[in-house]
């Protein structure tokens, strides 16, 4: 039996999650902007929750396309409300168009949202060796700067403990513990041995 990261639990979609997508370096901006609104939509719930909804958010969502969300009514904001597939949640609803709007001049400005996110680890992941989930931080000093510069471009729900759990999704950092089967695999992607 393989040993996992002691978060992921015994359901298969959590497992699938952990397996095949958790720190794998992300770099197309669609699904870095999913994943920032996803881990911004889990605040208060459990990934596990968002995992499940996932589909029904890439349909209500357009597939994450920005310019798509970005010219959202406010007609189409109430509609979502009414969306028992996703998190009816108004603010996070919100939140998802104004973060596509940020997105949209994000992209103007450095070429790409994965040009402007990956300059917080200096364009190469970090290569974490934690023995256990307690010794992982729930931020840190990249995640907090992530957090003030989107802030400051008006994003919501991009705190420095989502922004690093950001982080940790897309595989700006490594912090599948040591002893976890995927630790040497994501750090091979990473070309370090």
């Amino acid at each position: 039996m393989k040993s996992r990261c002691a978060w992921c639990g015994s359901d298969p979609l959590y497992i699938a999650y952990h397996d095949n997508q958790w720190g794998v370096p992300v770099h197309d901006d669609r699904l870095l902007f999913e994943m920032l609104i996803l881990e911004g939509a889990q605040a208060g719930l459990s990934w596990l929750t968002i995992l499940k909804k996932r589909e029904n958010y890439r349909r209500a969502f357009h597939d994450f396309d920005p310019a798509k969300i970005a010219a959202f009514s406010q007609d189409e904001i109430l509609g979502l409300l009414q969306d028992a597939g996703i998190v009816r949640n108004r603010l996070k609803i919100e939140a998802t168009v104004k973060n596509a709007r940020g997105v949209m001049g994000i992209i103007e400005e450095y070429g790409s949202l994965s040009a402007f996110l990956w300059r917080y680890v200096d364009n190469k992941p970090r290569q974490n060796a934690w023995e256990s989930l307690t010794e992982v931080p729930p931020k840190t000093a990249e995640s907090v700067m992530m957090s003030r510069d989107l802030k400051k471009r008006g994003f919501n729900f991009v705190g420095p403990t989502i922004c690093y759990a950001f982080m940790q999704a897309v595989g700006m950092v490594n912090d599948h513990t040591v002893n976890c089967f995927r630790h040497a695999e994501i750090r091979a992607m990473a070309g370090q041995q």
